[in-house]
């Protein structure tokens, strides 16, 4: 065998050989080929999926979360007209309303028969005796209201603190309203004692703290219902949900405290104010007596005497407006 027939029997062995790898390529590693594009691709389509799904989720709470609130926008638009059993309940009061309108006749009679032993005419005492049985009444209602509300407020926080940790340790939040009715202080203890047997009777929490809300109009008590019924009926993490209520709590309570501040040297002054004209007349009146005769015996003095008083009482409201602060 000569040496070109060599050569040409080495090449056509070579182009074979690249033939059959070429072919092995082609036909050979199909299968794993396609199961390697197969498993990528049902990777992809798993991972989409499961975005979907996340997606899904998200909008699904995010639906419930949306008709949830809405669903307390209209409890709370639909709420009972104020009446006086619920004023007195929220003064914390166990008075009825006979009672209350019998003490008021009684502070009415009281300071109409004070007036005509002073010598008054019968028309004088009949107007004291409308203030002090319609006017004054109502005035330590709504004090008595707004001081257990401030009450209220200052111990509202600490008690959240209570649910967080009783959440984090493990406790449920039953257990967490049941330490807080036995431990806080008044009038928190009262309202959660409330909260607490009215679930012993069946009635559910999203009601109790419907009630509580009601007897209790803050805007905090709202936020702490809302936060409760969202996680009641969505689901999440409460010890988060409640432990950002608390800060957002302290955050407003320190606002308010320095608003308070603020406006306090505002409120001296108004005060030094409207006090300097009832200051001189006593300081006159006691340093010379008949100087001030013609304003008491006269008319005119009468007249003066009764217009200073409406204007008096008009920028005392004035300056008590531009000092006072919602918040």
């Amino acid at each position: 065998m000569d040496q070109s027939t060599l050569l040409v029997f080495g090449i056509a062995v070579l182009a074979a050989l690249c033939i059959g790898g070429v072919g092995f390529v082609f036909v050979g590693g199909d299968d794993k080929a396609s199961k390697r594009v197969a498993r990528v691709s049902g990777t992809d389509r798993t991972k989409r999926r499961s975005a979907e799904s996340d997606a899904d989720s998200g909008d699904k709470r995010r639906k419930q979360v949306q008709e949830t609130l809405k669903g307390l926008e209209q409890k709370q638009k639909e709420q009972k007209k104020i009446t006086l059993r619920l004023k007195i309940e929220r003064a914390g009061l166990t008075l009825t309303p006979r009672n209350f309108y019998m003490l008021s006749g009684i502070s009415g009679l009281v300071f109409a028969a004070m007036v005509m032993f002073l010598g008054y005419s019968p028309l004088i005492g009949l107007g004291a005796g409308f203030a002090g049985g319609f006017g004054l009444p109502r005035w330590v209602l709504s004090f008595m209201i707004k001081r257990r509300q401030s009450a209220f407020l200052e111990e509202f926080a600490n008690s959240i603190d209570v649910i967080v940790r009783g959440v984090k340790a493990g406790l449920p939040l039953n257990d967490c309203l049941k330490i807080i009715a036995s431990e806080s202080s008044e009038p928190v203890r009262t309202e959660f004692r409330d909260l607490v047997e009215g679930q012993r009777i069946g009635v559910a929490l999203e009601q109790g703290l419907a009630r509580v809300y009601e007897r209790m109009p803050l805007p905090e008590v709202n936020f702490f219902q809302i936060v409760i019924s969202i996680q009641q009926k969505t689901g999440g993490n409460l010890a988060e949900a409640l432990g950002n209520l608390s800060k957002v709590l302290r955050d407003r309570k320190k606002m308010r405290q320095k608003i308070i501040a603020i406006s306090q040297e505002a409120k001296s002054s108004a005060a030094i104010i409207g006090a300097l004209p009832p200051g001189v007349m006593l300081v006159l009146y006691f340093t010379a007596p008949t100087y001030l005769d013609p304003l008491i015996t006269t008319r005119p003095g009468n007249m003066i005497i009764v217009g200073g008083l409406v204007w008096m009482s008009i920028g005392i409201l004035v300056m008590r407006k531009m000092i006072n602060f919602n918040f």
